[in-house]
């Protein structure tokens, strides 16, 4: 596994309006593990509780919250191409990284497209390695892919708790909401919740506490990422406009195939990476699908990946843990929104650290004392130091001073 570590990134600092739009974007993974404690959303890294072990302070947080759970998405079973010829290979890898640090999750959310074809056998195969996975309890949104025949027939006699698939549950103190936005696409693409669904979020809605965390869980992305593409929802305005007095909302989505997220006001959105293969980033190819990538590199591409929402003080948090060996020898930084992401990674000796420029204005990588600086790195550009001696070796971007990092070498 990929030594990723927490990256806690404030959005209150630096004059940023919290209502004004605020997201970024980094390739990461497609698991999700998030605690709850006292109210609070949060997120822990799978790299560190596996590093730490049992004993270890994120172990020991995490038993101390009041529960866990986990979301995994666009599993695609059935498909075989050169993108990824086996897909339930990488799904399993998923499932005993999520097993291996011991979370306990309570639950598990699968954000739809666990079949590739809708097909009866394809539902099986997930079926079968889910069982593997240390939960007692799963819930399930339908993809596009998984309701190809008869509007969805097979997925709902499977998976739904109810009639359409749309449905809610109460889980110590946090609202789950799942949506479905891929029964009626719209053109391009487009999701769609239609004003049935949208009546029935307002009438469970009704009532409840807005104090109440509400996690919400639908396929397709609850904001534009990239309608050229259809990946958004047409309707979820309406959606949105329901959850807007309540003080603390997540979204989960799938569907793109990589890891985004985006804060505006009380509501944090993250869409998953597929556990199966990557798409390209939008309006970066001719048109979505799957994307081959050189060999060795689609384990750097799927994975698990943590985001959260810390009530409050309005903080994100992501881990990006990838189903590379933990043996690699480099660690991937990512570079957005003013921000380095992890902004703490762990590695061994002898460890590559790579950081990439996502934002669209240049960065320069500089270690506090100037013992190493990189160049100016342009939108897309990436530099790699090697660590060769043990110590905590802290950094900043001499161009932007507030954004600050750390390398803890052992």
């Amino acid at each position: 596994m990929d030594a990723a570590k927490l990256s806690n990134i404030p959005v209150d600092e630096d004059g940023i309006d919290r209502r004004q739009f605020l997201s970024c974007m980094a390739w990461a993974g497609s698991g999700l593990i998030l605690s709850m404690n006292g109210g609070i959303l949060r997120s822990f890294g799978l790299a560190d509780l596996l590093r730490e072990g049992p004993a270890g302070k994120t172990a020991r947080a995490l038993a101390a919250a009041s529960f866990n759970f986990a979301q995994i998405s666009d599993s695609h079973i059935g498909f075989s191409k050169e993108a990824n010829p086996d897909v339930i290979g990488t799904l399993k890898a998923t499932v005993e990284q999520i097993n291996a640090t011991n979370a306990n999750p309570a639950l598990l959310i699968h954000t739809g497209d666990l079949s590739h074809l809708s097909k009866d056998e394809e539902f099986d195969a997930m079926d079968q390695v889910l069982k593997g996975i240390k939960t007692p309890e799963m819930h399930f949104v339908p993809g596009e892919h998984d309701v190809l025949n008869e509007n969805g027939k097979n997925f709902l006699e499977r998976y739904a708790k109810k009639g359409k698939g749309w449905y809610s549950f109460d889980h110590k103190g946090v609202h789950f909401i799942a949506l479905v936005n891929v029964l009626n696409l719209k053109a391009g693409g487009m999701g769609n919740l239609g004003a049935e669904q949208l009546a029935w979020l307002a009438d469970d809605l009704r009532g409840r506490s807005k104090s109440t965390p509400i996690v919400v869980f639908a396929h397709v992305p609850l904001w534009t990422v990239y309608a050229d593409w259809g990946w958004g929802t047409d309707d979820a305005a309406q959606a949105l406009a329901l959850l807007k007095d309540f003080g603390s909302v997540t979204v989960l989505n799938g569907h793109i195939h990589q890891a985004m997220q985006k804060i505006e006001g009380n509501v944090v959105f993250h869409t998953a990476r597929s556990t199966a293969f990557p798409q390209p980033e939008p309006g970066k190819a001719a048109g979505p699908g799957p994307m081959k990538v050189p060999p060795g590199q689609l384990q750097t591409l799927l994975g698990t990946t943590s985001v959260g929402f810390v009530e409050g003080n309005h903080r994100l948090a992501i881990v990006d843990s990838t189903l590379a060996p933990a043996d690699s020898d480099v660690q991937a930084v990512n570079i957005d929104n003013f921000a380095f992401s992890p902004a703490t990674v762990t590695v061994k000796k002898g460890t590559a650290v790579k950081w990439t420029n996502h934002d669209d204005i240049p960065h320069k990588v500089v270690e506090d004392d100037g013992k190493f600086s990189s160049p100016t790195l342009d939108t897309g550009d990436s530099w790699e130091h090697r660590f060769t001696e043990a110590g905590e070796v802290k950094y900043f971007c001499s161009l932007h001073a507030h954004m600050k990092g750390k390398v803890i070498v052992h």
